[in-house]
């Protein structure tokens, strides 16, 4: 069965670090493009980070300068490593792979950041 893991998530003081995790199983990514969302309660879900099966990446400018996207395609995951974390990252993080017209999402990690 093809699918996407997501995991990593956990609650971190401000300041820290976490690494997430989005693994599909079932298939390569060679190929695919990724991204990151989050939507934290209340708001709307917002992009957060995307890379492309060539590597480029794009960040949200909140993000910019302290959250790194890359890929492992040997691995077939992609990551999400994500350092100064602040309470407003608090937020339900999705990955999303894309390849043509098909989409595969993980099931989601939860990131809290206390103050």
């Amino acid at each position: 069965q093809v699918r996407v893991v997501d995991s990593g998530g956990g609650l971190v003081q401000a300041g820290g670090s976490l690494r997430l995790s989005c693994a599909a199983v079932g298939r390569t990514i060679s190929f695919v493009d990724a991204a990151w969302y989050r939507q934290a309660p209340g708001k709307q879900r917002e992009l957060v980070a995307e890379v492309s099966s060539n590597g480029s990446t794009n960040y949200a400018d909140s993000v910019k300068g302290r959250f790194t996207i890359s890929r492992d395609n040997a691995k077939n995951t992609v990551f999400l490593q994500m350092n100064s974390l602040k309470p407003e990252d608090t937020a339900l993080y999705n990955c999303e792979q894309q390849f043509g017209d098909q989409y595969w999402w993980g099931q989601g990690t939860q990131v809290t950041v206390s103050s």
